[in-house]
């Protein structure tokens, strides 16, 4: 696919190759690193809205490539074709324009994912078949859900830049999911955030036992007080 010119595909239409722009023991690294905390290293302003687990395991995190498409709401044509394509590991992140009025995912597609070993579903769109999707075991995460099926027209495309829920996403970003929500991570900045998450960790674990203990300095909020302008 990736020796076909853009101007062969049919407008509506196109598939990218998979990107590999991420090493996989930095996204080993990565799984031990909550969502809250990464979206605390990086400003505490990014990640998803509104999307819901629909996997039922509030342990069961989510962290793998993304590989990336965008849909036509409630289509699912290019899914199936992406998932011939994926790589164990990957995160399917899609941009299905935030449509609840028809499911993309559902019980079938999740028995593919499962063969081919992906990482995890994240979709701006419906899901469907929830018993199974509870079952666990693939991390899934939606805007919504309905008994209501998918067409299978097209257009779509794989592997293109997309908006997800909030997410600006990258073929090749590293996705990250938990019972917190999801979080995009730019691969280009993958390898210098990691040392401030590990950080982050360790300053978080000593306030949380001060905490336990009762032992944490007042001055911590009161300057923080003072600086507004409150006598404390």
């Amino acid at each position: 696919m990736s020796s076909c010119s853009i101007q062969n595909w049919p407008t509506g239409y196109r598939i990218n190759p998979r990107v590999n722009a991420l090493n996989e023991s930095l996204i080993e690294a990565f799984r031990a690193i909550p969502v809250a905390v990464a979206g605390d290293c990086m400003g505490r302003s990014i990640g998803s809205r509104g999307l819901h687990m629909y996997h039922g395991d509030l342990s069961l995190k989510m962290c793998g490539p993304a590989f990336t498409l965008r849909i036509r709401p409630g289509d699912n044509l290019m899914v199936h074709k992406a998932l011939m394509m994926v790589q164990p590991g990957d995160v399917l992140v899609i941009d299905g324009g935030g449509d609840v009025s028809q499911a993309v995912i559902g019980g079938l597609v999740r028995t593919t994912a499962l063969r081919v070993k992906l990482g995890g579903i994240v979709i701006d769109g419906a899901v469907r078949d929830l018993e199974e999707l509870a079952e666990g075991i693939l991390p899934v995460f939606a805007a919504g859900h309905t008994h209501r099926g998918p067409s299978k027209d097209g257009p779509g495309e794989i592997n293109v830049p997309i908006a997800c829920a909030g997410l600006c996403v990258l073929p090749g970003d590293l996705v990250l999911g938990d019972a917190d929500g999801v979080i995009s991570i730019p691969a280009l900045d993958a390898e210098q955030l990691l040392p401030k998450t590990l950080a982050h960790l360790e300053r978080e674990a000593s306030i949380r036992e001060t905490n336990r203990l009762g032992t944490a300095d007042p001055e911590r909020f009161d300057a923080l007080l003072r600086s507004k302008g409150l006598p404390v």
